[in-house]
């Protein structure tokens, strides 16, 4: 049997494919071993691919648009491959520091425990957070604990809340420098105490700590050599692409890649970095680097590289110890990620960048060229596929001049390579659409702020990401989604327009032409996701709620049933309530008291019985609140999916859809 040419170029792809079902089960996810041979062929793959398009499937350099269009977007593929190419590098190991936090707790052992100092910076945030953060902090075990809220907003209530928690009150006379220094200030400040700390802890005004934080952080400052360890931030709550699309239970939120496995890779090589909340420092090497630098807005990165220029290093615990919000607005989580990239491309072009005269090692110039590629490739890419298509059914611009069994020959294996290396050592957390979705809601702004960057470095104000705040009702961010309409538009606009015989430019695609249209519907599945998240749902401001699966006592309150208690189970909990399986003869505003366990008894009311459970609201009482806090943010609750549900995906795009 003879194949068409057609046919033989899936050969490539299928041979990945059925080496990865043949060898991958037997092999684990943690293999360094593995790992290297899985990116590194996800490396070979690539430059083959970069080979055969410089080699084949553009035209010779000249002055006209086809050229020019198709040199471009070629040398953006090769610029994102090297981007890729490191990141590969990166995977190939992974760094699990939980057993060294085992063996080495209580370390200090038989001196007197260190002096630990809980930071907590806050701005504008509201009552309920603040209250949450704090009761959380005051809940960490630790005999040498000292809780100071640092408040950059002038509040009085925050200042008489402290006062009531019991915790530590700082406030400044301005706001220079924004989050870092705030922190400043309260180290400043903290300097001029008898006792002062050993270890420092910074939290967000949003991120609740668990009880045992300090205690697996302290452990990894065995090491001398340590002056910061950084923990990954979890969510309690969904991001806008999860809660727009309806995705939540279904798909992990877009930093989980990030913290559950680049980090921990990082880690690996010795380049990992503080991302802000939830890390503890060394205060010998804060007061070394002169406090946290104020020449980038991304103050957390830079105070890595401080310290990596002093001598000390930064280590990655992979260990979920705090819960916080992740942004909830969709202009919040683009102000977040712009301000981000904003601050490496600040952190590149200044003295402590890749090139520039200063101690870091090889390897850390090779992390901060990563990030900078990041940043400054994958998002123009991202829009130059969005675009190519468009240029290619308007004007006859063909950016890839190939055939289709050509490009399935050489790109599709590369592609399913990646994919099946990344969502292998993921244990499944990447879908290349939602990924790319997520890229092109920032797609814009990080152009801009990378531009902006490299253009003026100095002289940019942070911007603070807001949270918490009312968000009952539908809202349309119309700017952004003009943009995804336009591109939208203009690629199905181009589809009609190219098939009509008497007015179709003539393309050099050829029979290439099939991928061409694979690819522009591809790109309106992408922009059509990318504007129902633009259209933001309502968000109730209301106490996160948990699923859970154990069990209590309730006793209804009164004279006949006083002592009579039943146990039951509880659906789900917060701090204002619970739900629970089964019914009880009562009418709603019957008061109930419900034992709760680790929180003891609770006062309640029946709010009302339905589908088969019914459900308390809990009388407001301070100290139980606060013991609920300790009990619902301790990491015991799940705060949303770890890994991809494509049933639950697709079942939460068909709710959003008929919504």
């Amino acid at each position: 049997m003879v194949l068409s040419p057609f046919e033989a170029s899936f050969a490539p792809a299928l041979l990945v494919c059925g080496a990865a079902l043949a060898i991958l089960p037997f092999c684990r996810p943690d293999d360094s071993r593995v790992r290297v041979v899985l990116f590194t062929l996800c490396i070979v793959l690539g430059w083959r691919y970069i080979a055969w398009r410089f080699a084949e499937s553009i035209p010779p350099l000249a002055f006209n648009a086809e050229a020019i269009g198709a040199w471009a977007f070629a040398l953006l593929e090769a610029a994102t491959t090297v981007s890729s190419t490191l990141a590969f590098a990166l995977m190939s190991r992974v760094k699990n520091r939980s057993g060294e936090a085992d063996r080495h707790a209580g370390w200090w052992q038989p001196k007197a425990p260190p002096q630990v100092d809980v930071l907590i910076t806050t701005y504008n945030e509201e009552e309920a957070i603040l209250v949450r953060t704090i009761g959380g902090a005051l809940g960490i075990e630790h005999p040498s604990l000292r809780v100071w809220v640092l408040d950059d907003g002038k509040r009085d209530w925050l200042r008489d809340l402290c006062t009531r928690k019991g915790c530590h009150y700082l406030q400044r006379p301005d706001n220079s420098h924004a989050k870092a220094g705030n922190i400043n200030h309260a180290l400043k400040h903290l300097a001029t105490l008898t006792r002062q700390p050993d270890f420092v802890v910074v939290l967000d005004a949003d991120f609740v700590p668990h009880s045992n934080f300090v205690t697996r952080a302290l452990a990894l400052f065995h090491d001398p050599s340590v002056g910061l360890v950084q923990t990954p931030q979890h969510f309690f709550n969904p991001d806008p692409i999860q809660s727009n699309l309806r995705i939540g239970s279904a798909y992990p939120d877009e930093q989980r890649f990030f913290f559950d496995h680049l980090l921990a890779s990082r880690d690996a090589w010795g380049i990992a970095f503080c991302c802000g909340t939830s890390s503890m420092m060394r205060w010998e090497g804060l007061q070394a680097i002169g406090g946290f630098p104020t020449d980038s807005v991304t103050e957390d990165f830079l105070v890595t590289i401080r310290l990596k220029e002093r001598g000390w290093r930064t280590v990655y615990l992979n260990e979920r110890l705090s819960d916080g919000l992740a942004p909830e607005g969709l202009k919040e989580y683009v102000t977040q990620r712009g301000r981000w990239c904003l601050g490496m491309i600040q952190i590149f072009r200044g003295p402590s960048g890749p090139f520039s005269k200063n101690p870091l090692s090889l390897i850390d110039r090779v992390g901060l060229i990563d990030s900078f590629l990041y940043w400054g490739v994958t998002f123009p890419f991202r829009f130059a596929c969005l675009f190519a298509p468009i240029l290619y059914w308007w004007l006859g611009i063909s950016v890839v001049n190939a055939t289709a069994p050509d490009v399935i020959t050489y790109f599709v294996p590369y592609f399913l390579a990646a994919m099946i290396a990344l969502n292998w050592t993921t244990r499944g957390q990447i879908i290349p659409l939602l990924h790319d979705v997520s890229q092109m809601l920032t797609m814009f702004e990080i152009i801009q702020a990378v531009a902006v960057g490299l253009v003026k470095p100095k002289g940019h104000k942070f911007k603070v990401t807001a949270k918490g705040g009312q968000r009952d009702r539908v809202t349309v961010q119309w700017g952004m989604m003009r943009r995804f309409g336009l591109l939208a538009a203009a690629t199905a606009g181009g589809m009609i327009y190219a098939g009509l015989a008497d007015y179709a430019p003539q393309g050099g695609a050829g029979d290439g032409k099939v991928i061409v249209l694979f690819w522009s519907f591809y790109n309106l599945a992408a922009l059509a996701l990318a504007m129902a998240v633009c259209i933001e749902l309502p968000r109730y401001r209301q106490d996160e709620r948990f699923w859970t699966d154990e069990q209590a006592d309730i006793e209804l309150v009164g004279r006949e049933t006083i002592g009579r208690t039943r146990r039951m189970r509880v659906l789900d909990i917060s701090l204002g309530g619970l739900r629970m399986w089964g019914a009880v003869d009562a009418v709603p505003g019957a008061p109930v008291l419900v034992h709760v366990e680790g929180v003891g008894p609770v006062q309640a009311v029946l709010v009302g019985q339905a589908d088969g459970a019914f459900t308390l609201r809990f009388i407001e009482d301070v100290q139980v609140r606060d013991r609920l806090i300790r009990k619902l943010y301790s990491g015991r609750y799940s705060g949303g999916a770890r890994s991809i549900s494509l049933e639950k995906i697709l079942t939460g795009l068909r709710a959003r859809a008929t919504r």
